[in-house]
């Protein structure tokens, strides 16, 4: 992983074999921020991508495995028990061009990935919220 602060912002450089997930949080820890946005784009060769069944409170996940290309990758930076929450959403495309997409719990970068980490001044904090069964923002 390389980045560079441009003005108040990042420009992060994942490379092939880094998980972005680990990698977004391990960023956020090492460059203090608790509050933010993401946006990105790039390659995976495997990710796992999931959807909220809202009635069964729980994330359905599939995974993917072959070439796909990040057609979006956004999300926000918050915190959680002191330790950076990432809330990434993804769409992937494959070889025909058809798209999935949904939450990202993980993805390992096959070429690169060019992500853009946008901080908010102060913190968001999470928590878990059993009515909906999920982590929520906490002002």
């Amino acid at each position: 992983m390389k980045f560079k602060k441009l003005g108040e912002n990042f420009a992060v450089r994942l490379e092939k074999g880094d998980e972005i997930v680990s990698s977004l949080k391990e960023f956020c820890a090492r460059a203090k921020v608790s509050a933010g946005a993401v946006s990105g784009i790039g390659a995976v060769g495997e990710a796992e991508i999931g959807f909220f069944k809202t009635r069964e409170k729980e994330i359905v996940s599939k995974k993917l495995v072959g070439d796909h290309e990040i057609v979006s990758l956004l999300g926000n930076i918050s915190e959680m028990d002191g330790e950076p929450y990432l809330h990434l959403h993804i769409v992937l495309s494959n070889g025909r061009l058809e798209c999935f997409g949904g939450h990202l719990k993980s993805a390992v970068v096959s070429v690169t990935s060019e992500i853009i980490v946008f901080p908010l001044d102060g913190k968001i904090g999470r928590k878990f919220s059993g009515k909906i069964g999920l982590n929520l923002m906490e002002f």
